[in-house]
């Protein structure tokens, strides 16, 4: 695997030496991800995080109640560019 492709599909620019670093330590992950990959999970049944037996015993601080919210006119009356009830920021690229 080409660690110097993936730091710049990543935006990270890296240095040889710190390649050299990172290029056993990626070849470990992704050998260890073809074991997982390898594993009869056809018996498994899936689960959804909170839907599970566990997540339905999960305590709660509050009950899930349905609460009334900002209006949109509220939310964006205050920053400093907000666009048709929307918060314009700047482009992060």
């Amino acid at each position: 695997m080409d660690v110097k492709h993936v730091a710049k599909l990543a935006h990270i620019a890296i240095t040889d030496e710190e390649a050299a670093i990172y290029g056993p330590q990626l070849a470990g992950i992704v050998e260890y991800i073809e074991q997982l990959n390898t594993l009869d999970t056809e018996s498994v049944e899936p689960m959804l995080g909170g839907l599970t037996v566990e997540g339905e015993a999960t305590r709660t601080i509050r009950a899930d109640d349905v609460r009334s919210s900002f209006t949109v006119e509220e939310a964006t009356g205050q920053a400093p560019d907000p666009v048709a009830g929307h918060f314009r920021v700047p482009k992060v690229l």
